[in-house]
C-alpha cells in the first residue's frame, strides 16, 4: 500500500497548465532580463527639474523682491528694508489710489523708484500749501506722511499715466517735480515687508476716494 500522503501528477505546461500529451516535448522557457528602473528614474528626475524651473519663472514672473534705497518714503517705508513686489496686481486692474508702486524711473529707467499713487488717468491734480485736490476736491489722505507746504499745478493727468508722489514729501523726487508717470513703466505694486524682521508683514493697503 502506497503512503496516504504521497501524489502523483501528471506534468503541466507552463504556458497554459494543462496536462502534456504523452511524448510531447517540454516547452522552452526562456530568461528574460527585467528591466531596468533607471530609465524611469531618469525620465522622473528630467520631469521633476522642469516642473520646478516652470515653478520658479512663474514665482519670477509673479512677483519680484526689491531693496529700498533712500528716505523718500519716510515714515512707512526705510532705508535699506527689502520688500516683495506683486506684477499680478495690474494684470488684473490698474493701479488705485493709495497704492505704492515700483517703477522704472521715466527720466532714466534704468533705476527704480518707489512711490505712492495720488493721481489716475484724467483727473486734475493741485498741490495748495501741500495739500492736495483732486478735480477740485480735497483728498483726505489716510496714511502717514511727512509734510511738504509747496504748491504744484493744477494738471489734468493724460491716458495712461499716474501722478506719484513720496511720503517724505519734503525729500522726494516725485511727479510733482518730473512729471507724470506712465502706466507702462509701472513694475509691480508694493505687498510684502520682508526684512527687517520687525517691518514683516503684508503691506497695508489704503486705497482710497477722493471726496
Amino acid at each position: 500500500m502506497e503512503p496516504a500522503n504521497r501524489y502523483e501528477f501528471e506534468p503541466t505546461s507552463p504556458v497554459n497548465s494543462y496536462p502534456l500529451a504523452d511524448g510531447a516535448p517540454m516547452p522552452e522557457v526562456s530568461a528574460v532580463p527585467a528591466k531596468s528602473n533607471w530609465g524611469n528614474a531618469t525620465r522622473e528626475l528630467v520631469e521633476t527639474v522642469l516642473l520646478t524651473l516652470v515653478i520658479f519663472f512663474m514665482i519670477r514672473f509673479a512677483v519680484e523682491n526689491y531693496r529700498i534705497e533712500g528716505y523718500s518714503m519716510e515714515p512707512n517705508f526705510h532705508d535699506g528694508q527689502f520688500l516683495l513686489v506683486s506684477r499680478l496686481n495690474y494684470l488684473l486692474g490698474p493701479p488705485e489710489r493709495g497704492d505704492v508702486v515700483i517703477f522704472q524711473y521715466p527720466l532714466n529707467p534704468k533705476k527704480n523708484f518707489i512711490k505712492r499713487v495720488i493721481g489716475k488717468p484724467g483727473e486734475t491734480v493741485q498741490i495748495k500749501a501741500g495739500k492736495i485736490f483732486v478735480n477740485g476736491v480735497r483728498v483726505p489722505e489716510p496714511y502717514p506722511y511727512n509734510f511738504a507746504n509747496y504748491d504744484w499745478g493744477p494738471v489734468t493727468i493724460g491716458p495712461d499715466e499716474y501722478f506719484v508722489l513720496g511720503d517724505n514729501r519734503p525729500e522726494s523726487s516725485d511727479s510733482h517735480a518730473w512729471g507724470m508717470l506712465p502706466a507702462k513703466n509701472i513694475i509691480g505694486k508694493a505687498w510684502v515687508s520682508y526684512w527687517p524682521p520687525d517691518e514683516w508683514g503684508i503691506i497695508k493697503d489704503y486705497t482710497y476716494a477722493a471726496k
